[in-house]
């Protein structure tokens, strides 16, 4: 059986961390953000964890 391709969109979005867990990013935090509170700037400029919902499909998605 051939080896599965990891999916490079998803590998450049998302990454692993040494337990398993897989990070993410907050979106809303490229442009636009004069009208955004400095507080509001600085939590999307943090990673957060993606959900336990979301986790069977990235596990196709990013195999290694």
């Amino acid at each position: 059986m051939p080896k599965i391709k990891t999916h490079r969109g998803a590998a450049k979005r998302f990454k692993k961390t040494g337990t398993g867990k897989v990070k993410r990013m907050h979106a809303f935090h490229s442009h636009l953000l004069g009208k955004k509170s400095a507080r509001r700037k600085r939590r999307l400029a943090q990673a957060a964890p993606v959900s336990a919902a979301d986790m069977k499909r990235l596990k196709r998605l990013l195999p290694y």
